[in-house]
């Protein structure tokens, strides 16, 4: 079920996210190479790794504490030592076309100390238009080689939302999630035939997949064998998710999701169940509209665990369970596009369920991605806007400033 409105804690939580983020607007100090940004609690060092990327969309650590970066434009790069590396690992089979849009997500097989396998999500052309594929190949020193593609979803249309980030579970399965598609959300209609694919199970519009390794087929997940569905759906009733992260303590697997007008989720993925949109949603149409006749709450569809309105626009989460922010420990971290900066949410905090601390706002940059290096600091993408031929796109370090 979905929630119904605000309750009084919440608005309450609003003012206070607002007093936060009005405490954060000091200018950043320069460290040499880096700023120094007063947060709740302290200070942290935002030390630039590398810059000049083309809208830096995915981060991935290898062991050896490598960064795979995908750009937006169809090139896979790395970062060795803290230097960007001027050949490209990979170039997407994607023509970037329009928005220069050929790469999305990248993973990286939990062997791949035995194995070399990178995975990696990308626009997909054919006769009905595109839809999303992954692909995965062997890295070999500082190039990705023997790439094939392993999986296309069953999600064709002509233009709309494709999503397309992907994380490995703690059983090595790859969960990949798939946007709604819906090419009419902004053109003035209230037309949904597109989005109520999302609520149909013949097809893979608005779900979170679950594959085997090698693009195949979990045998326990759950419409295996139910007539009509696409066995490789995990979840479903999706808008567009952006962000998937396995909880710490319970292991449960956590997921963001971007609504319309305001609705923004963070979601706990249970295998078969169904999250509403487009029926259910606290956010609202582009028309300004509800978006059903019973938008808050229906039965057999799962409350988000955490919602925004207005809109955040969550782009990627992370759980960060390093030792070098220990007051950060099992903190919930939100990238946000619209906002511009980087959400911790901490949980069971004195007379607040969630508090929620807005940090890297006086960079006033668009977080893209977040992922915890091995050594334990926190590693961001970021870009200036949504769109454009700029590549202004960096990637971030944050350290402890002490």
């Amino acid at each position: 079920m979905k929630a119904r409105r605000l309750s009084m804690p919440a608005i309450a939580g609003l003012f206070l996210l607002t007093a936060a983020i009005q405490a954060q607007q000091t200018p950043a100090r320069s460290d040499g190479a880096a700023q120094i940004l007063e947060v709740p609690g302290g200070r942290i060092r935002v030390v630039t790794v590398a810059s000049g990327l083309f809208h830096p969309w995915s981060l991935a650590f290898l062991p050896d504490g490598r960064v795979l970066v995908a750009e937006r434009n169809g090139h896979l790069r790395m970062i060795r030592n803290d230097a960007l590396q001027s050949d490209v690992v990979w170039t997407s089979p994607t023509p970037p076309g329009q928005g220069a849009d050929a790469l999305h997500g990248l993973a990286v097989h939990p062997r791949f100390a035995q194995n070399g396998l990178v995975y990696v999500s990308y626009p997909k052309n054919g006769p009905r238009g595109n839809t999303l594929a992954v692909a995965r190949g062997h890295l070999q020193g500082s190039t990705l080689a023997e790439v094939t593609e392993i999986f296309v979803a069953d999600a064709w249309e002509t233009s709309g939302n494709l999503a397309g980030h992907m994380m490995f579970g703690p059983d090595s399965t790859l969960y990949v999630m798939v946007g709604d598609r819906d090419r009419l959300c902004c053109t003035g209609t209230e037309d949904n035939s597109l989005r109520m694919k999302a609520q149909a199970l013949d097809n893979h519009v608005g779900k979170t997949l679950r594959l085997k390794d090698d693009g195949g087929v979990p045998p326990d997940n759950p419409f295996v064998g139910k007539a009509g569905a696409k066995p490789e759906i995990f979840t479903y009733g999706h808008r567009n998710g952006y962000g998937l992260a396995i909880h710490p303590d319970t292991g449960e697997l956590w997921q963001a999701e971007i609504g319309p007008m305001g609705g923004d989720e963070v979601n706990i993925l249970i295998a078969g169940h169904n999250y509403g949109w487009p029926l259910v949603s606290t956010g609202r149409n582009y028309t300004g509209s509800l978006v059903s006749d019973q938008p808050w709450a229906r039965p057999g569809m799962d409350n988000p665990r955490i919602h925004w309105v207005p809109s955040i626009s969550p782009s990627s989460i992370m759980f960060y369970t390093g030792d070098k922010f220990p007051r950060w420990k099992n903190s919930l971290f939100v990238g946000a596009l619209t906002t511009r900066q980087l959400l911790r949410i901490a949980f069971s905090q004195p007379s607040q369920a969630e508090r929620r601390e807005p940090l890297l706002v006086p960079l006033n940059i668009r977080v893209r991605d977040i992922a915890q290096s091995p050594d334990g600091y926190i590693y961001i993408a970021t870009e200036q806007a949504i769109r454009g031929d700029a590549a202004d796109g960096t990637v971030l370090r944050i350290e402890p400033a002490n």
